[in-house]
């Protein structure tokens, strides 16, 4: 029995990654879109240059404060 579930896990796992190939090939990308496009990463950098405290900024955006982080470290801010 655990030699023919060995098997099927070893045809299950070649199933998948011709099926993630197959997609690469058409175009396609996994995982989750991402939430800070290049104009929103611009839009953050700008207002936070004028002042404008990181909880506004990240509110405005429709992101949370560590996502800001994230893409704008405080390192980078002024």
């Amino acid at each position: 029995m655990a030699s023919l579930a060995e098997m099927e896990r070893e045809l299950t796992i070649e199933r998948t990654h011709t099926g993630l190939e197959v997609a690469r090939q058409l175009g396609r990308k996994g995982g989750r879109k991402r939430q800070m496009t290049d104009s929103k990463i611009a839009s953050a950098k700008k207002l936070l240059t004028n002042g404008v405290p990181p909880r506004d900024v990240a509110r405005n955006l429709g992101v949370s404060i560590p996502t800001l982080y994230r893409w704008i470290p405080a390192s980078e801010q002024p």
